[in-house]
């Protein structure tokens, strides 16, 4: 059964979360980042990006800049722009966008969970990733990034969170991207109480975005557990902070690819090999997308195309090779562009189906890319069949929304 603690928060101040909270790194163009810098001095970017304040530049991952990165951390509490709450607290979040509303709960997982498997995994993790976060955190001392996880609806925790969210928020803000921001503070005794018992009536809960800071966050616990001779359990290294969204509030995007070439074949000849696997419709220069499960689009030298893989290629009945990431890889990406390895191969790229099918088009028509494939979105059932099989879905199989930003709710990892 799950075990979902409360924790004491530490957040933003009020007038200045607006401010203060900000999508990761990798989120903004070199400019954009260089620009938010330079005009906000609230913005958490700042902590991770301490380099910019004094220009000394410092090796990313490196102890050095790690070091930085927490006196920026600890700078910001001296600063009150950080603030931390006084008991142990859940957190319900909102988000808004685009007209879809998604509501999550902002809690503690425990890494117990993790190594026994209550926690369910559908991603590989790399080992050098895994230690590069782990030492992150070991300097750090903080998470200021939930890891995204979703659990099955449960009536109750649906029901509080419904009264919790009709009354005044503690954050009700819209950031430049127009995505509305909410927050709740829940640190009514028994309303908490409530929340951490319900929790332990869920026998699993699925990780949907977050893998490798999950692992790390357990390899962390792991090692401090056994340098600790005074271990009990209740230290805030045996947890970890989670973001955690009911299946009913959790969107999946499509993941689509883009390649830069043919592996030396012209479009004529190309066309006719995907007749090997495929049934090939050409669909003109009008944006086409998948309607269901098993279709894919293509986008060619201008026009657009529905791929339906050829019967026997399909195997339903098999969690992964039911993927349509699984089908693209081993019967086009493969056998006719001679990518393997998705994970290294310089030749691919990924799209995010919430930058529509438009983006695949603008990468072809501007020479990013030479083609382009549409995939139809993974639904819920097929991540957790993945998950609950032990399997591993190939790599950017899902997009999973919302994205929470960094620094809004943190949780510290010392005493």
């Amino acid at each position: 059964m799950a075990t979902i603690i409360p924790f004491c928060g530490i957040r933003p101040s009020t007038d200045k979360v607006h401010l203060v909270a900000s999508r990761a790194v990798d989120g903004y163009s070199p400019v954009d980042l260089k620009e938010k810098l330079r005009s906000n001095p609230y913005t958490f970017l700042h902590v991770i990006n301490p380099d910019f304040a004094d220009g000394q530049r410092t090796k990313p991952g490196s102890k050095e800049r790690l070091e930085k990165v927490k006196a920026r951390y600890l700078q910001f509490h001296e600063e009150n722009i950080f603030i931390q709450d006084g008991q142990a607290s859940y957190y319900i979040y909102r988000q808004q966008k685009n007209g879809s509303v998604s509501t999550g709960l902002i809690g503690c997982s425990s890494i117990d969970d993790y190594f026994s498997g209550v926690i369910k995994v559908h991603e590989q993790t790399l080992t050098e990733r895994e230690e590069k976060l782990k030492q992150y955190l070991e300097v750090c001392d903080f998470n200021a990034e939930p890891v995204l996880f979703s659990y099955p609806n449960d009536d109750v925790i649906d029901k509080l969170t419904e009264e919790i969210t009709n009354s005044r928020p503690e954050y009700d803000f819209t950031t430049t991207d127009k995505v509305r921001h909410t927050l709740w503070v829940v640190d009514d005794r028994k309303k908490v109480s409530i929340i951490e018992e319900r929790f332990r009536n869920i026998p699993y809960i699925y990780i949907a975005d977050g893998h490798h800071r999950s692992a790390s966050s357990a390899l962390l616990g792991k090692s401090r557990r056994e340098k600790n001779p005074n271990h009990t359990g209740k230290e805030p290294y045996n947890y970890y902070l989670g973001v955690f969204f009911p299946e009913t509030q959790l969107k999946i995007f499509d993941f689509n690819r883009v390649v830069k070439d043919l592996n030396g074949l012209n479009d004529v000849s190309f066309l006719e090999r995907l007749k090997d696997s495929f049934e090939v419709e050409k669909k003109g220069t009008t944006i086409y997308k998948p309607q269901k499960k098993h279709q894919f689009s293509m986008y060619l030298d201008g026009n657009w195309y529905a791929l339906k893989p050829k019967a026997g290629i399909i195997h339903d009945k098999e969690p992964v090779g039911s993927l349509d990431a699984f089908i693209l890889t081993e019967h086009l990406l493969s056998p006719i562009l001679n990518i393997h390895d998705l994970k290294t191969d310089k030749r691919i790229g990924f799209v995010s189906g919430i930058k529509g099918a438009e983006e695949l088009k603008n990468q072809v028509d501007n020479w990013k890319a030479k083609v382009a494939f549409g995939l139809y979105p993974v639904s819920m059932e097929q991540l957790k069949l993945i998950a609950n099989t032990h399997n591993i879905m190939p790599p950017k199989t899902t997009w999973v929304e919302p994205k929470m930003r960094s620094g809004l709710v943190i949780y510290s990892l010392s005493e």
